[in-house]
């Protein structure tokens, strides 16, 4: 075999995946797709299965370091272990193929369909750049500015590298867990009404779990449906629903980076892990198209300024000084109704009949950066316990701030 495939066929692809992997670490020393050891099977236990994406870029690297006997034999494991691996197929044809000619490029059958082959070429080089460029794991995305107590884990998705980065709340830090590759809307991100094809810019919840057995085998093993369009897309006038987190079909392991109609699609096994820790109304997607990381001394500095400005809003209530609450308030501000800033403050006011609060206190706070706005803006989302006399009330609230020259002001205000 190994003599079959040596010499220049071997070469030219070769040659290509090392332009590609230039700079690439080794397999073994790239985080691992699980965010749980390793561990020895129990005896008679079958054998985990390998992590398919990282041998599928150990086939590329010993393609393109010319060892094709360990390649073939990792293409040969990889669609014995996932068989509905089309790209994984592609490769172990492309090995194949070189006993007969030269292979310049991946998908070098001939008569294959080039729309299809389009597409597994796009799906390899985006998981390849998604190792060039992985996320140094001590770095937080800018846009997860504070999570609140009851919030187990953040979902960070980058629609330019087709990946997701799972985030878990650990004491109100965030520690990196893992990534998964995934596929978008076939016209991209950015979605601004029905029908379009697009995946939407923004911060999102989980606001159902369907389980497999109740949807159509396209949907895959379950589907997180989100919280699209939330408030700040029905301002703006975005259309459209049904925008949801879901597996593939039966017959595919992975779908083409561009290839649904909005929605973001994960591997069965990837969306089985993120279903099993999904809480409803809880869970947050922020979905944007370029990520942005920052280290922990900049992202306690962002919290900080943030959550001092939302608590001095709470103060400002507490006090019971309405030209000083107003104050916080945009000119621009609308609410869930349409309502003109005076008109709906107007309301809040007479809801109080005169009275007072004796006491504010906020509480489960979440405050995330808003991707794709032109402008800063934070949305904040948090249970706001008041007393007015011995009466109290709790409900959950969620903002938007936007900055007006040198000031943080709401623009929306609304129930969550």
């Amino acid at each position: 075999m190994a003599s079959a495939l040596q010499g220049r066929p071997a070469r030219m692809l070769g040659r290509l995946l090392i332009l590609c992997l230039a700079g690439l670490p080794s397999v073994g020393s790239v985080a691992s797709s699980s965010s749980i050891p390793p561990q020895s099977a129990p005896a008679g236990a079958p054998a985990a299965k390998p992590d398919p994406e990282a041998l599928l870029i150990d086939i590329y690297k010993d393609l393109g370091a010319n060892r094709l006997r360990e390649a073939q034999a990792k293409a040969d494991a990889l669609v014995a272990a996932y068989p509905t691996f089309r790209l994984g197929h592609l490769v172990r044809g492309d090995l194949l193929l070189m006993h007969a000619r030269p292979v310049r490029n991946f998908g070098a059958m001939a008569d294959g369909p080039a729309d299809k082959l389009k597409e597994l070429r796009d799906e390899a080089m985006v998981r390849i750049r998604s190792l060039q460029e992985k996320p140094d794991p001590n770095l937080i995305p800018k846009a997860v500015l504070q999570v609140g107590e009851d919030q187990k884990n953040v979902l960070v998705v980058d629609t330019t590298r087709s990946r997701m980065y799972v985030y878990e709340n650990q004491g109100g830090e965030l520690k990196f867990q893992t990534d998964f590759y995934i596929s978008q809307g076939r016209f991209g991100a950015n979605k601004s009404k029905s029908g379009d094809q697009r995946t939407p810019i923004g911060v999102y919840y989980v606001n159902n779990r369907i389980p497999g057995p109740k949807l159509p085998d396209f949907y895959g093993t379950g589907a997180l449906p989100l919280s699209y369009p939330n408030e700040w897309d029905k301002r703006n006038g975005r259309s459209g629903y049904g925008i949801w987190l879901h597996g593939t079909p039966s017959d595919n392991f992975s779908r083409p980076p561009l290839s649904s109609d909005g929605c973001v699609v994960l591997a069965n096994p990837d969306l089985q892990s993120l279903y099993s820790t999904a809480e409803v109304g809880k869970t947050v997607v922020v979905i944007s198209q370029h990520v942005q990381f920052v280290d922990k001394n900049e992202w306690a500095r962002q919290r900080d300024a943030a959550s001092a400005i939302l608590e001095q809003w709470g103060q400002s209530l507490e006090n019971a000084d309405p030209e000083k609450v107003l104050s916080y308030y945009s000119p621009e501000f609308r609410s869930a109704q349409g309502e003109s800033l005076a008109t709906w403050f107007g309301r809040q006011q007479k809801s109080l009949n005169g009275a007072r609060y004796t006491s504010v206190k906020l509480r489960d706070v979440s405050l995330f950066r808003y991707p794709g706005t032109p402008e800063d803006m934070i949305v904040s989302t948090f249970t706001q316990e008041s007393a007015v006399g011995k009466s109290k009330n709790a409900i959950r609230k969620r903002q938007y701030w936007v900055r007006e020259g040198s000031q943080w002001k709401i623009i929306y205000e609304g129930n969550a």
